[in-house]
């Protein structure tokens, strides 16, 4: 499987399959017992732990549950303040306030929020928060594993916009994992199909969906909701 550089490539699956293991594997969250994972070049799994830290910064994670996600004692200047030192450890002062700052700012974050806990925003402006610390430290990569199933389905088209957004504006690279083929399709330009822990179907998101090839594929999108006509 590749993610090229500037695409968000969507992997998909029924829950149990294999996703999110997947994603802390190329993460090196989970060490694999076999193959490799490269990010730009680099073999990840030839490095020590101690390299793997350092070279972390190159790809960060969005994880499903952004209030579990967050350390509730810490206020969102400290979470991002944090992240940012990952990458610029000299960085302090006004050029940190105005780093984090911007940052909020990228996710669509007032800045005058910076002081408050997680614990006092709602769970879209939590994610945001997420997505804001994965992009602070300027990674290679994100990982956004299920990052909109636990909201409602009004702030789930907010987050995938904002996504859009931040792929069309900072040349992101992602790797989107969802179980909802319906929104993949929306954020994705190419797709990759899981089921029972092996890659099944690839492709360029329309094709997999105008011309599935594997039976798993053919049974997902059957399962997409259609709402018929009232009589």
């Amino acid at each position: 499987m590749e993610v090229e550089k500037g695409e968000i490539m969507g992997l998909v699956g029924e829950s149990g399959c294999g996703k999110s293991t997947l994603s802390r594997t190329v993460m090196q969250l989970l060490r694999p017992t076999s193959g490799r994972i490269v990010l730009d070049g680099l073999d990840l799994t030839s490095l020590p732990p101690a390299q793997v830290r350092h070279h972390r910064l190159d790809f960060q994670m969005v994880f499903q549950d952004p209030y579990a996600s967050l350390n509730p004692r810490m206020t969102v200047f400290a979470t991002l303040a944090e992240a940012v030192r990952q990458r610029h450890p000299s960085m302090k002062g006004q050029a940190l306030s105005e780093r984090v700052a911007e940052v909020m700012s990228i996710v669509g974050l007032d800045p005058r929020f910076q002081r408050k806990y997680p614990h006092e925003f709602s769970g879209g402006q939590r994610q945001r928060i997420a997505i804001a610390r994965a992009l602070a430290p300027e990674p290679k990569l994100v990982i956004a594993d299920e990052p909109v199933s636990a909201l409602d389905v009004s702030i789930q088209s907010q987050i995938l916009n904002l996504l859009k957004k931040l792929r069309k504006e900072l040349g992101l690279t992602m790797m989107f994992i969802s179980h909802d083929l319906g929104v993949v399709r929306y954020l994705a330009d190419r797709i990759v199909v899981m089921y029972q822990g092996k890659l099944v179907e690839r492709g360029d998101a329309e094709e997999v969906f105008s011309n599935p090839r594997h039976d798993y594929t053919k049974k997902l999108l059957a399962a997409i909701p259609t709402f018929a006509d009232s009589v």
